[in-house]
């Protein structure tokens, strides 16, 4: 039995030993043979096909672009606009162009063979995609009036910001023709122009601070705003009181069917907007707030921002009431704190102080009345009430006492139009009047034992206007607008008014007499026409010419001796010493679109003289000054320049180029003395002379889920004023100075980077959000804010004063509940 046993084992495993040498001869064989039949049947497939067609007229595209898989796999549609293609199992997918059309991007599962229709949609169908494209193509070809822009706030909000807060004034600043100083600069410079000559108003209200954070955010809450137009050449008769420019923002009235909520938040700044109708489809409110309150995270960066301190608030509402059919009554609100802390940067008198605090407030208001009297005729009456109160406080070292350095502007306007509406022309009459109270400073010491009290005597004052423009449509080619103005100013007592001999320059020393005057009585005025005209004329349906003359006087001004203005800066109304500036331009264009108005391209060139510009004495101090007419000079502004702009409005790839030259120049000689004239009275280059300006926009919209965009600005550096030696005195240097703005800042340039990141899954329901990634700065260029002497050893030491070095990265969650 052994022995049988045995034998079946060796029999056994012989035959294993047989089938283990067959099993890994033949398996081999067996296996490459069932991979070769697998790959033969993945790459047979399933087979996908496809018809494209146009989505409006529903015709089929031949010769329209197929790529799958990035490029794997391709095709072109035949006449018919049909294609098809074998494709493994699986998920793909697919990218189809055709020109004159947006590309459609996709993603599709491939389980069996698949048929689908592919619609695209033209680019002449879609509504302009780029921040200075006006309503419709219409308005850009056929307005009459020259250097008006409307931004679009939808493609403004996919352009990088400095710290990711969409933004009204660096929007603009990629617009020919209009810059700033530098970064955090206090407002924008348009054409050549000083801030304080732009008008900026919000639904009326104006705005006398435009930023915050000393131009790290911008004022203007651009998330309720409706509509954001920029006159930087011609300007409406119902604007007056600037030489440069005018923005003008509307708020958006509030929703009167649903409550709707949006907002954002960021590392730096939150925001929250809410729409509550109150009677459905009569009265509803918008509220809209934003504050910065993150101040405490800032010595976690840096040692040196342990005594920093800066935060802001601002709040806008805005109430719609449709009384009747006729009338509607609408009423708006702006209100805004800053505070800022640094380390002492300035002093007053003795005052021993452990920092310097920035705290500015506005509070303004507008009401407005609309009566509908027919379709061709309306009325619309405007109050506006505006305060604005900047303070400097400066705390006393090893005190509980600080002393207070307060002004205010207060600002009232009441205004009303008549607008009537014939088939081709359009007419408006109205007339408007302001009241000014100015307070220029007063010093609150406290229980300060260092200092002397002192308070300014306020400045009051009334600018009155009547205007009248009418718009003439003389044929489809030729639209003629014509606008007058008369605008009076008045320079109100109680005051005193000091009588300077003429033959000398205005000091204490050449007073020869002064005068008294009482409440409401007329110390100076001032006064003269305004008149505004615009002409277009067609060459063909895509390319018009644009001519135009302006002219307008402005009688409240910033004096001060920095190229940016401080929040502090002091407002001063014109009066029998300091005269109104009065501006005139004149300016021409053309401006072409392509076929389907993909494509426009205009050409701009303007010359604007102003009158009476301000300029300050070597060592002007404005502070606390009771006669600041013997601080400041006067003389005039030549501004010229050559403005040129391509753009593609609509498509997958959107985006702008511009370039601009312009000169500022100013000129100013009241006497023969030296403190009478700036460069011996002959002409020199204005803060705002920047030769060569290039700016460049492009965003890319990829499908539903990701846009992103680049930024990209030039500029030729800003002047200022190298001094010519230096003086010994007491032990040190001290720096000469013989001309001003003799020199260049080294030229500016900056990258910056967005991508917006949605979920189209969102797309349906009540609450949308997405997320935005912003870096300001991408290759760190160091640009010179401002350029400053300080004496080592036995010369002078140049240093550059930096305010954004290196990238600021920023990340915000945006949210919408409809």
């Amino acid at each position: 039995m052994i022995k049988y046993l045995l034998s079946i084992n060796i029999y056994i495993g012989r035959f294993n030993w047989l089938f283990c040498l067959l099993f890994f001869c033949i398996f081999p064989l067996t296996k490459s043979f069932a991979q070769r039949k697998t790959q033969e049947t993945a790459f047979l497939g399933y087979a996908l096909k496809g018809i494209v067609k146009d989505s409006i007229e529903g015709k089929p595209l031949p010769k329209a672009s197929i790529n799958i898989d990035f490029g794997k796999y391709s095709a072109l549609t035949d006449e018919n606009g049909a294609f098809e293609i074998v494709l493994p199992a699986g998920k793909h997918n697919i990218l189809i162009k055709h020109v004159g059309f947006r590309p459609i991007r996709d993603f599709f599962f491939l389980g069996y063979q698949l048929s689908k229709t592919f619609l695209m949609n033209p680019v002449e169908n879609e509504l302009e995609e780029v921040i200075i494209s006006s309503k419709n193509t219409e308005q850009t070809l056929q307005r009459p009036i020259l250097g008006v822009t409307q931004l679009n706030i939808k493609i403004l909000k996919k352009l990088p910001t400095a710290v990711g807060e969409l933004d009204i004034l660096r929007g603009l600043q990629m617009l020919p023709g209009v810059s700033s100083v530098g970064e955090a600069s206090n407002g924008v410079n348009i054409r050549g122009g000083t801030t304080d000559q732009n008008l900026l108003l919000i639904d009326d209200m104006p705005i006398f601070n435009p930023t915050h954070m000393f131009g790290l955010f911008t004022a203007f809450p651009a998330e309720v705003a409706s509509s954001v137009e920029l006159y930087k050449g011609n300007s409406p008769a119902r604007f007056s009181g600037r030489v440069a420019a005018v923005l003008d923002v509307n708020l958006q009235n509030p929703s009167l069917e649903k409550f709707k909520m949006s907002g954002g938040i960021s590392p730096v700044a939150n925001r929250l907007v809410l729409e509550l109708p109150i009677v459905k489809e009569k009265l509803g409110i918008m509220i809209a707030g934003r504050g910065a309150f993150n101040d405490f995270l800032l010595p976690l960066v840096t040692d040196k921002l342990d005594d920093v301190r800066a935060n802001f608030g601002d709040l806008v509402t805005k109430t719609f009431w449709k009384v009747s059919n006729k009338h509607t009554l609408t009423f708006s609100s702006y209100f805004s704190k800053d505070f800022f802390q640094t380390k002492l940067l300035g002093t007053i008198g003795s005052i021993r102080a452990s920092s310097t605090q920035y705290d500015y407030r506005t509070n303004s208001f507008s009401g407005r009345w609309f009566w509908g009297i027919n379709s061709k005729m309306n009325i619309l009456t405007t109050f506006t009430s505006a305060t604005y109160v900047p303070k400097t406080l400066l705390p006393e070292v090893n005190s509980d006492n600080v002393v207070k350095l307060v002004s205010d502007i207060n600002y009232k306007n009441i205004k009303t139009s008549l607008n009537y509406y014939k088939e081709k022309q359009k007419i408006e009459v109205g007339i408007s009047g302001i009241k000014y109270v100015l307070m220029p400073g007063e010093l609150v010491i406290g229980k300060s034992q260092s200092v002397n009290a002192v308070k300014l005597e306020k400045e009051y004052a009334i600018e009155t206007g009547i205007f009248a423009e009418d718009e003439i449509t003389f044929s489809p080619k030729t639209t003629l607008s014509m606008g007058l103005r008369y605008s009076y100013f008045m320079n109100l007592g109680p005051s005193q008014v000091k009588i300077y001999d003429p033959n000398q320059p205005k000091d204490v020393f050449s007073v020869k007499e002064t005068i008294d005057f009482t409440k409401n009585q007329i110390t100076k005025s001032y006064g003269g026409f305004e008149p505004r005209i615009g002409l277009k004329y067609s060459i063909n349906s895509q390319t018009t010419a644009k001519v135009g003359y302006n002219l307008m006087r402005q009688y409240l001004q910033v004096v001060t001796n920095t190229t940016t203005p401080l929040p502090t800066s002091r407002w001063k109304t014109s009066d029998t010493h300091i005269k109104p500036q009065v501006g005139s331009l004149v300016a021409g264009g053309v401006f072409h679109n392509f076929p389907n108005n993909v494509y426009e391209i205009s050409l701009e060139g303007y010359f604007r003289h102003t009158k009476n510009i301000i300029d300050y004495k070597p060592g002007a101090d404005f502070l606390l000054s009771q006669y600041p007419e013997t601080m400041v000079l006067q003389g005039k502004n030549q501004s010229f320049g050559i403005e040129t702009m391509i753009s593609k409005k609509k498509g997958e790839v959107t985006g702008w180029l511009n370039y601009t030259y312009a000169r500022s120049k100013n000129q100013v000689s009241e006497g023969a003395s030296f403190s009478e004239q700036i460069n011996f009275g002959q002409w020199y280059r204005a803060n705002y002379d920047r030769p060569h300006t290039v700016n460049a926009t492009i965003v890319i919209n990829q499908g539903k889920n990701n846009d992103f965009s680049f930024n990209f600005s030039y500029s030729t550096g800003r002047p200022f004023s190298q001094p010519n030696g230096y003086v010994y005195f007491e032990g040190r240097n001290f720096p000469f100075y013989n001309l001003r703005n003799n020199a260049r800042i080294p030229d500016y340039h900056r990258l910056d980077f967005a991508w917006n990141v949605y979920q189209p899954s969102l797309k349906e329901k009540r609450w949308k959000s997405h997320w935005s990634f912003t870096i300001y700065n991408i290759y760190a260029r160091k640009n010179p804010y401002s350029i400053f002497f300080t004496a080592k050893g036995a010369g002078l030491e140049a240093k550059r004063l930096v305010i954004f070095g290196s990238p600021i990265p920023s990340l915000t969650y945006n949210f919408s509940f409809m």
